[in-house]
């Protein structure tokens, strides 16, 4: 998706800012953008989405070519040439964030229910996950898997294109034919048996599925089996499902990010469904390292609009309660994460990489971003599917 700009630490500190390493390398976030419908000419939205993916694909790779990370396909989704060596800071917090959202995806993919398993990811522009998950899973040993991302056009039309251009990504999905993929004429959207791409603003969701209950009525007799039609072809709201947002929210207004997490838990997916949410994103903009934030990131024009609505830890849990993920919520910034959630021994492996002199500037930056993760049980043979994350609720800090 068309993307604002979270910066790194060289742009947070001491108020100063050289604002080198943008987008998803600071933390790894993804991407959702600040641009409006028809504010901008598509060539220079295009610019601007191309530019800040590109930056989120190479800090990618860039913990992965060092070792922080196992990704053989970063490279494939990263622009030749691009590649740019990250500071340590940034390559450690790609890693903290990469395998805290692991985790948790883990968790529900490994529970108990032997059923088809959903992940849809918002705003997921060049993400690797897709590719991690099918290299690693054994049809055999596994329930099947599912997965959808949305994003604006440019983007989807972008990771098509790097798809396309690399046997490995298509081998992986497993799209060698014509028979088992199609991809649309305008080359922005793309379905496979368990792939798809969709070019999707997700501010028009709650929107369209209004459109469609207004054109087809529910009869009096209607069950909750009739859904209205849903603008994401090939989404089942039958199966056990997992939301992922990495900073792709909270670039929305409070309103809109109600919106867009209520239409899959009150409109598009049955209370009887099993439905979890991860999110990842900047909190606690009121201390002065936070206010330099949110300073700098003013000056760029750059607002992060959920980011005082959901300022803290309890804020955000409380945010999935309301939203209607009611059986479980729990949070932790980024520094618990790395300090509990992290062996020792893998602490002493990350360390070992390359040297992090700026330890208490990594803490700084580290406590102001959050993983959250909310679900709902859901009913039936599958209610167990996130029991997997009660285990680790109370593992959250604050």
């Amino acid at each position: 998706m068309s993307a604002s700009q979270i910066p790194n630490l060289n742009t947070l500190r001491r108020g100063g800012g050289r604002g080198r390493l943008r987008g998803r390398g600071s933390l790894g976030t993804s991407t959702l953008g600040e641009e409006r419908h028809g504010s901008r000419g598509i060539a220079a939205k295009d610019r601007v989405v191309q530019g800040t993916d590109n930056d989120a694909s190479v800090s990618r790779l860039s913990a992965v070519e060092i070792g922080y990370l196992e990704d053989p396909f970063a490279r494939a989704l990263t622009p030749p040439g691009s590649e740019t060596r990250r500071l340590p800071i940034i390559n450690r917090g790609t890693y903290v964030r990469t395998t805290a959202i692991d985790r948790l995806v883990a968790q529900f993919l490994e529970g108990p229910s032997k059923t088809e398993k959903q992940i849809i990811s918002l705003g997921a522009g060049s993400d690797t996950r897709i590719f991690r998950l099918l290299s690693s899973r054994s049809p055999a040993s596994s329930p099947n898997l599912i997965y959808h991302e949305i994003d604006f056009s440019a983007n989807t039309a972008a990771k098509i294109r790097f798809i396309r251009a690399a046997p490995l990504l298509q081998r992986t999905l497993g799209i060698g034919n014509a028979q088992n993929v199609s991809i649309s004429d305008s080359g922005d959207a793309l379905h496979s048996p368990t792939y798809h791409l969709h070019p999707v603003d997700l501010r028009t969701l709650l929107a369209s599925a209004s459109a469609n209950t207004l054109q087809s009525p529910s009869s009096p007799d209607s069950t909750e089996k009739d859904q209205p039609p849903c603008p994401l072809p090939g989404v089942d709201p039958t199966l056990p499902t997992l939301l992922i947002s990495e900073c792709c929210l909270v670039y929305l207004s409070p309103h809109e990010a109600i919106d867009v997490v209520e239409y899959f838990t009150k409109t598009l997916f049955p209370m009887s469904v099993p439905l979890g949410l991860i999110l990842y994103e900047p909190i606690r903009p009121d201390d002065a390292f936070g206010r330099t934030m949110v300073a700098n990131l003013a000056t760029r024009g750059i607002q992060l609009q959920t980011l005082h609505e959901y300022a803290s830890l309890e804020a955000q849990r409380r945010r999935l309660r309301e939203q209607g993920l009611d059986s479980g919520q729990a949070a932790a910034d980024i520094d618990f994460i790395w300090e509990r959630w992290v062996s020792e021994a893998e602490k002493e492996r990350v360390a070992g990489l390359e040297m992090l002199d700026e330890v208490e500037e990594w803490q700084l930056l580290a406590r102001h971003y959050c993983v959250a993760w909310g679900w709902r049980s859901g009913a039936g043979e599958n209610m167990g599917v996130f029991d997997g994350w009660k285990e680790i609720e109370g593992q959250t800090g604050e």
